[in-house]
């Protein structure tokens, strides 16, 4: 049973083997954490990641932080984040069932909030604010990454994907109305070989939307924008 308000995710939670390959595709160049890093410091402070999935990214954070905790509600993905942490002997760190709207952690308690591609997409959201809000310590960031749909190569397979969801401008304004600062990464996809990345773009769109991208592009990278929204509490 998942906890109360879960958001099922329409990828990791049912092929989570191939979303692997699409994280360590993902920022090849290290440029989306150059970002976050100019935008929060985690040495040797408390992290959160937020829909945490297999744990792909605490071990990264684990290397310089006093802490790490991660957030997931799906119990397999926790179960794989909570595997993850103990073969590769990461200490001070943890995995708890939980959503973004009900964080299981003290008022108070996180320096550092990472949230990527999990439940913050702007309007609609508002109860995940609030929880952060009462999570992160004073002086602590939030960093939050979502899809750029406005640019891109995957930008515009996103638009044409999920044309249902708000504007870019939108979303923007959603964000920036709350004190949230935004920055723009080219961030980029590179797949060790073409068969990853029809993989990946098959879990990501409908099949023949899918088709229709992998006719169009050619090769093993994509142009792939997204938006880093922090905000200092």
């Amino acid at each position: 049973m998942q906890p109360r308000g879960t958001i099922p995710s329409p990828n990791i939670w049912h092929h989570t083997a191939t979303y692997e390959l699409e994280n360590r595709a993902a920022d090849p160049d290290g440029r989306l954490w150059s970002a976050m890093r100019r935008r929060a410091d985690w040495d040797g402070r408390v992290v959160l990641d937020l829909g945490c999935g297999t744990g792909f990214h605490l071990p990264a954070f684990a290397s310089t932080a006093a802490k790490v905790v991660g957030v997931e509600p799906h119990a397999g993905l926790a179960k794989l984040a909570g595997r993850r942490l103990r073969t590769r002997g990461v200490a001070d760190a943890e995995v708890l069932r939980g959503t973004a709207q009900e964080i299981p952690l003290p008022d108070a308690s996180v320096d550092v909030v990472h949230a990527r591609w999990a439940y913050f997409f702007g309007r609609g959201c508002e109860p995940g604010l609030a929880e952060l809000d009462r999570v992160v310590r004073r002086g602590g960031v939030a960093l939050v990454i979502d899809n750029d749909g406005s640019r891109s190569t995957f930008g515009g397979w996103f638009r044409r994907g999920y044309p249902h969801l708000d504007p870019p401008e939108e979303t923007e304004r959603f964000w920036s109305l709350r004190g949230w600062t935004l920055d723009r990464v080219d961030m980029g996809w590179r797949f060790a070989s073409r068969a990853d990345l029809e993989a990946v773009v098959r879990i990501e769109f409908t099949r023949e939307l899918a088709d229709e991208v992998l006719r169009e592009h050619e090769g093993v990278e994509v142009d792939y924008a997204v938006n880093l929204w922090s905000k200092t509490f």
